[in-house]
């Protein structure tokens, strides 16, 4: 692993990773686990190739208050440099003060986050303290201009902040969050244990103790904040730590709630145990997470949502598969498509299953048919929107799908899966390509299924009449909703999309929430 400790010698490092994604791991150095998983997660590789990774340790003077603990926080940068090299980094940038302000302090341009983000948990007792870390951190950035920025859960404030400053002034990065990594007793890992006696350890493990109290007392159906920041205040205090604050808020808003039972919140408490601050958090949420996939007809959206669940460990509900089954049925019956009348006895048992097989491919099932091929022909291609345009239709297959998410934990796609169906999602994504693109990628599905190929120009007229008859129905027409991101797949390849999908589901759903398969 190379040490960087001048701009020229980064600029020298950069040159030479011309043609790979930088992943980024800043630090103020006395490493522990939690950095070494962040470097290990760092080292993974993405759809853009095996990434070079870079660690940084500086500790910043600008986030540390006049009464704080600057001058003694634990420094050792040969250790850091033993761990950060194990963990996989490539290397070590360690600048001095005067080499990163190099006009000093006073002449530096400091980047002040939104107040609303500071006036909660950790901001009003540590007065400048994230105008700090913001500061440093854009300074770092763009020396360094990363791909990936890589940040701890553990430290939250931090991190919406820091999400908020990148997205705010358009820094061409992602900010990847990781989980949470805990000692043995429970205690969040964190470089200011060091000065922690032994006779304090257990007085200090009582934080997550807790919280998890507290949790406990959550799904036993208590969810004022009131009483569950009491709970955590009384434990704490009679263990003998000095409570600094217990709060319960919204998770990336950081405003405060007033209850634990409307989706996603976290409950965090900051103490003071002898001279150490500790922090931490954990989240309540009342059901497993819902993803909404909307977009037009031909975007890819079965392909990569499929992938994207198995990769999150959620469900997939094929919405559009639904929709396509019971068109193949009308069709079967010699039902008019158009016919909302004759239709309607049909919705009466129907008898629809989505099933996994083996492989992870979806099977489809109408009636006791295997149609998990036949809906994906011309035919019913060309009168699925007819169906699907009929109150009676949706109505029907709504309550199906929605029956299907009330325990949450499934990734559903579809035309309004975020608008109609799941208007709660906790992530909502409008997946859509242009329509030249999306005529390439039929064209291409076809002739692999062993269909005839239309010209690509009849096939773009094809898909530009279904766009407008999905849009103009009345009946739940396709929009995109407004809280949902637009995400547009031309020259993405499908790891590219998966990984986009990962990303913006990792923005509003935490991995100390939901870990996901294969987590620690």
């Amino acid at each position: 692993m190379q040490l960087l400790q001048t701009l020229a010698e980064l600029n020298d490092w950069r040159r030479e990773q011309v043609g790979r994604p930088l992943h980024f791991v800043p630090t103020m150095g006395s490493l522990h686990q939690g950095h070494q998983q962040l470097l290990q997660r760092a080292c993974a590789a993405v759809p853009a190739g095996r990434p070079a990774v870079l660690l940084s340790v500086f500790v910043n003077p600008l986030q540390f208050g006049p009464a704080e603990d600057f001058d003694r926080y634990p420094r050792d940068l040969a250790a850091d440099a033993a761990l950060g090299e194990a963990a996989g980094a490539e290397a070590l940038f360690a600048p001095s003060v005067q080499e990163l302000f190099p006009g000093g302090e006073a002449q530096l341009t400091g980047v002040v986050p939104p107040a609303a983000l500071r006036q909660s948990l950790c901001g009003p007792g540590r007065p400048g303290h994230f105008e700090g870390v913001a500061t440093v951190v854009c300074r770092l950035l763009a020396l360094v201009r990363p791909d990936r920025l890589l940040l701890g859960e553990k430290d939250w404030q931090q991190l919406m902040i820091l999400r908020r400053v990148v997205a705010d002034l358009a820094l061409p990065l992602t900010v990847q969050g990781c989980a949470t990594v805990r000692e043995v007793d429970g205690l969040a890992c964190s470089s200011r244990h060091r000065y922690l006696r032994a006779s304090e350890r257990d007085q200090a493990a009582a934080l997550p103790a807790a919280l998890g109290a507290a949790q406990a007392l959550w799904r036993e159906g208590i969810a004022s904040a009131a009483l569950l920041s009491a709970s955590v205040r009384r434990d704490l205090e009679a263990a003998g730590l000095a409570v600094e604050y217990v709060q319960l808020v919204q998770p990336s808003t950081l405003s405060p709630v007033t209850t634990a039972d409307g989706g996603l919140v976290l409950l965090a408490a900051a103490a003071r145990c002898g001279s150490t601050r500790l922090i931490d958090h954990l989240f309540l949420m009342n059901r497993p997470p819902i993803v909404a996939i909307d977009g037009p007809a031909g975007a890819g959206k079965s392909t990569v949502t499929r992938a994207f669940a198995r990769r999150l460990g959620l469900l997939y509900l094929d919405t559009g598969a639904m929709y396509r089954a019971l068109t193949w049925w009308v069709l079967h019956q010699g039902v008019d498509p158009a016919d909302a009348a004759a239709i309607a006895p049909l919705l009466v048992d129907l008898d629809l299953q989505l099933e996994s097989d083996a492989g992870g491919e979806q099977r489809v099932q109408v009636n006791g048919h295997e149609v998990s091929e036949a809906i994906r022909g011309p035919e019913v291609t060309a009168a699925v929107s007819a169906v699907a345009a009929h109150a009676c239709v949706r109505a029907a297959l709504t309550g199906q799908q929605q029956a299907m998410g009330q325990r949450g934990g499934l990734v559903a796609e579809g035309r309004d899966i975020g608008t109609a169906v799941f208007p709660e999602a906790e992530c909502k994504v409008f997946l859509t390509a242009t329509v030249a693109e999306r005529a390439r990628r039929r064209a291409a599905d076809l002739a692999q299924r062993g269909f005839a190929v239309p010209p690509l120009a009849e096939l773009e007229a094809q898909i530009a009449e279904r766009d407008r008859l999905d849009s103009t129905r009345a009946e739940a027409p396709l929009r995109q909703a407004a809280d949902a991101v637009e995400l547009v797949t031309d020259g993405l390849g499908i790891d590219a999309v998966i990984q986009r999908l990962v990303d913006l589901f990792r923005e509003r759903v935490p991995e100390d929430a939901w870990p996901g398969p294969g987590a620690p």
